[in-house]
């Protein structure tokens, strides 16, 4: 099954320590990137998540973002260094007697500096395990909706499949016409150019000109190769691992065996049936991308 890379997770959960939500949300990216926004108070579990992330996902840029909130009873008290206070009073004093100028340091710069308030160290043990526990549930939900989305996009890559099946065998079908057209068309052009070397043509050079012509603007290859692409394609959906890049990279060889058609084309018929195939592929290219 394949999975998109575009996918949104939220996880909450709570113990007796208090309550968390997991944000997880994932775009398209060429290699794996996860990007985390964890509360100071959870940093130490950031290299267990970035393993936890690699072992559910391969591809995408992942936003992955923790807030929690502490049961009252978990606070605490808040204790006052009341000495640390004092002797930013008493360096204040003296910065100003030197200065003789500038404002005093209020009370919320007080409050904010860093040692003068403190709280009753918490025990954050089980907060931490029920963060790791809720966030590989995000992982999982995350997964769960790449692969929603992927199904949707595997039906869509197997219809345009279809689509350039059936144009290639019309192609097919209309090979014959287009090359009875183009002797036409080459041997009144060359019947003009053997006039002019008529006393050195050999007999059959008419042949031979129209043979070479043919061989370079026949299409026959392009479509066997269009056809083994496009059953390379069915075949790596069918795959379990993750296929984004095969994928792109088989787009682009369609795009180079529709682009080699339209350039040999020498009728409106197989002209139009070329940009039908450019279309179809790239349909499916743009959808790719988003492939895990």
């Amino acid at each position: 099954m394949i999975r998109s890379m575009t996918a949104f997770a939220r996880v909450e959960d709570s113990n007796e320590t208090g309550s968390l939500t997991w944000e997880l949300r994932s775009v398209n990216h060429r290699y794996l990137e996860p990007g985390l926004r964890l509360p100071e108070e959870f940093r130490q579990l950031e290299p267990e998540i970035r393993k936890l992330t690699a072992q559910y996902l391969t591809r995408g840029k992942v936003d992955i973002g923790l807030r929690y909130r502490l049961d009252p009873a978990q606070q605490g008290e808040i204790n006052l260094n009341e000495a640390l206070v004092r002797q930013l009073r008493e360096v204040e004093q003296q910065v100003l007697n030197i200065v003789h100028e500038g404002s005093k340091l209020s009370v919320s710069d007080i409050l904010g500096w860093p040692g003068v308030i403190s709280d009753r160290e918490r025990d954050m043990t089980s907060f931490h395990a029920l963060a790791l526990k809720s966030f590989e549930a995000g992982l999982a939900q995350l997964v769960s909706g790449r692969e929603t989305e992927g199904a949707a996009l595997d039906e869509m890559i197997r219809d345009r499949c279809r689509q350039i099946s059936a144009i290639v065998a019309e192609l097919r079908e209309h090979r014959p016409a287009m090359m009875t057209a183009l002797r036409e068309k080459w041997e009144t052009a060359l019947d003009e150019k053997l006039e002019k070397w008529r006393d050195a043509a050999s007999e059959n050079r008419l042949e031979q000109e129209l043979v070479m012509l043919a061989q370079k603007l026949d299409v026959a290859e392009e479509l066997d190769r269009l056809d083994t692409h496009v059953a390379e394609v069915l075949n790596v959906l069918g795959r379990k691992e993750s296929v984004g890049r095969r994928l792109d990279f088989l787009m682009q060889e369609l795009n180079r065996e529709a682009n080699t058609l339209g350039s040999k084309s020498q009728d409106s018929a197989t002209t139009q049936l070329a940009v039908d195939l450019k279309v179809l592929i790239e349909q499916m290219r743009e959808q790719v991308q988003n492939i895990e």
